[in-house]
């Protein structure tokens, strides 16, 4: 068969034009951004990866994370509450700052302020497609869903899964399933949470194939292992410790799919994995609650229990592979972290977190962070720490100590208001708080004071009668 000149011509600009647009899209993808997947859990505790002690189940692919990346053994979330540590994750400060305090409930007429930017807003500066799937709790009604937060994309709950009829203690209302701003179920049911999990793995997964060819930033907050605990069929009675492990196991599960994703789509290149949790376990819940690892105290207190959970980072050829660093972190970190790699500009307002980038490269001589505010309740100081030592100041608390836990989804007794007489800790040698050392080290201790004190004009402190000069209101329920 003969071709025309002018057919041959045609052809040979439609291939060339192929070839070279192929090969700048290609250069194009190369030279994006890295893609962003941050995985937050609720109520895991500090001992509950196969990496930091957990028996009768395994974790292998948050090992594999760990194996490839880095575990931050020193990681802090940003409050041992759900709403409040939300907030400081997603706006880089701490959550009294933004007037953020505890677990918003149905009845709060309270949320995330429109004059805060959200890491998806900050992202999105710089072309980042950007989703949640899982749990929000920063405000149920419309003006505050993440849509109205730099989210497209929302598959998931307003708030915690056991703010709903079945609640053991409490009364509340059905417990709604929210698709961007659209209820697409209006009763949550058991078998419904039993699925939560491979449902917002999936979720997940279709978002990084659908957002392929340009950065992208997905956030999934799962409700689990958070109480009541559900389990599909595929993972009921797998593990060896009962339905907590059996619920561990398909998180990991999960999470093995969305790496399986980004390898077999060559995004495992350029995409930045962050795991952890919004505070550690709840201890009265007994078999149906995670392990802090031996760490005092647990959800709801300032206690290394509390705050201190495991947070893995994974970025192929950025972050080196199988490293432990131990230099003190938060969840108020992330943000600007993700900004600097971004080469995005930080929100207008001032934030509290700093950035990790030098720590993720190896360079752990940069220390960017040296202090941590351990604020709890609406607007208490409870703690303050600098470098390996912890002041805790005295305050009414939540203890778990001294209490018979529950089981199988009902909760034991605590103490809400115990006094605590508060202390000096080493926490290079005493993780578990259990040694008051301030009379040998008086020095420390007015070093430490005197942080608290420039904390309180900045932030305030209830325990001290302090308003602080920068705190910010939160968003309220339009009238």
């Amino acid at each position: 068969m003969k071709f025309s000149k002018r057919l041959i011509a045609v052809f040979l600009i439609i291939l060339t034009s192929t070839v070279f647009f192929g090969f700048r899209s290609s250069k194009e993808k190369d030279n994006n951004p890295p893609n962003i997947v941050l995985i937050y859990l609720d109520d895991m505790g500090y001992g509950d990866l196969t990496l930091t002690g957990a028996t009768d189940y395994s974790t292998p692919n948050l090992d594999k994370i760990a194996s490839h990346g880095m575990f931050f053994s020193h990681y802090y979330s940003p409050q041992a509450v759900c709403s409040a540590s939300r907030a400081g994750l997603l706006t880089g400060c701490y959550p009294n700052r933004i007037g953020i305090t505890g677990a918003l409930s149905h009845r709060s007429t309270t949320g995330i302020s429109d004059d805060e930017e959200t890491i998806a807003q900050v992202l999105k500066k710089k072309g980042y497609a950007t989703a949640i799937f899982g749990k929000w709790h920063l405000g149920y009604q419309k003006q505050f869903l993440p849509t109205k937060h730099g989210f497209d994309e929302f598959y998931g709950i307003p708030y915690s899964h056991d703010m709903w009829p079945l609640h053991p203690t409490g009364t509340y209302p059905k417990l709604p399933l929210y698709e961007n701003e659209t209820i697409v179920n209006p009763d949550v049911r058991p078998e419904d949470v039993a699925h939560f999990t491979a449902d917002f793995a999936q979720k997940t997964i279709d978002f990084i194939q659908r957002n392929q060819d340009k950065p992208f930033f997905v956030y999934w907050p799962n409700p689990l292992p958070h109480v009541p605990l559900y389990a599909s069929e595929r993972f009921k009675g797998k593990s060896e410790q009962g339905m907590y492990g059996d619920v561990m196991m398909e998180i990991d599960w999960g999470i093995g799919e969305i790496i399986k994703t980004l390898e077999a789509t060559g995004l495992d290149k350029n995409t930045l994995v962050i795991f952890t949790s919004d505070n550690g376990p709840w201890l009265n819940y007994g078999n149906h609650a995670g392990t802090t690892g031996g760490l005092r105290e647990g959800k709801g207190t300032s206690y290394e229990g509390g705050q201190r959970v495991p947070c893995l980072m994974m970025w192929n050829g950025v972050i080196p592979e199988g490293v432990v660093c131990n230099n003190l972190v938060s969840g108020i970190d992330i943000l600007p972290t993700l900004a600097a790699i971004a080469d995005a500009p930080l929100p207008k307002n001032k934030i509290d977190g700093v950035n990790l980038l030098p720590l993720l490269k190896d360079n752990f001589e940069a220390n960017p962070r040296e202090t941590f505010l351990y604020y709890y309740r609406k607007n208490s100081l409870e703690a303050v720490r600098h470098g390996s030592w912890k002041l805790v100041f005295p305050h009414p608390g939540r203890t778990y100590e001294g209490f018979q836990p529950g089981n199988d989804g009902s909760p034991g007794p605590l103490n809400n208001n115990f006094s605590f007489e508060g202390g000096l800790y080493d926490l290079r040698r005493d993780p578990g708080e259990r040694y008051d050392v301030s009379e040998s080290n008086p020095e420390i201790v007015k070093m430490l004071e005197k942080i608290a004190e420039e904390a309180r004009l900045d932030l305030g402190d209830d325990l001290t009668g302090n308003h602080g000069e920068n705190r910010r209101e939160p968003g309220r329920v339009a009238n």
